[in-house]
């Protein structure tokens, strides 16, 4: 199968497609998302490197210029009939939701190990074994149009990190020096799950709000 290439994202279309693949499938009972829950997806301190502060225009401006490229759809409805969105990036390119939850992972949090990519993918996508991630790793990176390259590897770690090519290409060697996770991979999930059901909680509480507030009106 011939596809197209892939696009180019700036930093902040990066972290808004993130956040539409993220909330897709950890909170379906709220996707598509409004504008303030995916301003609210997008500053989470939880599973983000780095965390931001966007405002709803920077966040308008990026779903427009991704509506553009086709990653982006909108779906109107509801009482307030509230516009919503959502990721159309798995109907533009031939991957499946296992290669869809990678690439999101690298999207929100940036390089990670096979073994990271295991240990954070729980909400979104249940990978049998360290093999199988290898295995979807190696899919995207041996596509017609990568999706991901393996970056070399840190000093004194046995796997390689790999970062996604979404942002176009990238300097390898840059990132051999870069911050090391923390050395508690398993606690730290733990935390920001939990964490991040509170913020996915509040965001949820917001969206009333605003639909109350617009029947109100």
């Amino acid at each position: 199968m011939t596809t197209k290439g892939l696009p180019v994202l700036n930093l902040e279309e990066q972290r808004v497609l993130g956040a539409l693949m993220e909330k897709s499938r950890t909170t379906p009972e709220y996707y598509p998302l409004t504008l303030n829950a995916l301003v609210t997806a997008c500053n989470q301190k939880t599973s983000r490197n780095p965390v931001v502060s966007y405002d709803e225009n920077t966040v308008m401006l990026a779903i427009d210029s991704l509506r553009k490229k086709g990653l982006v759809g909108t779906v109107t409805g509801g009482t307030g009939r509230v516009t919503k969105y959502k990721h159309n990036f798995a109907i533009a390119y031939p991957i499946v939701p296992s290669e869809v939850t990678i690439l999101c992972l690298l999207l929100l949090r940036g390089p990670l190990t096979p073994g990271e990519i295991n240990n954070m993918s729980g909400r979104m996508f249940e990978f049998e074994s360290l093999d199988e991630v290898q295995q979807n790793l190696d899919n995207l990176a041996k596509a017609e149009h990568p999706y991901l390259v393996q970056l070399a590897k840190r000093p004194g770690k046995k796997e390689a990190r790999y970062a996604h090519l979404l942002g176009g290409p990238i300097a390898i060697e840059d990132y051999a020096e870069s911050a090391l996770p923390s050395s508690n991979p398993e606690n730290r999930v733990n935390l920001e799950e939990r964490l991040e059901k509170v913020e996915n909680d509040l965001a949820q509480l917001r969206v009333e709000f605003d639909q109350l507030m617009q029947q109100l009106t």
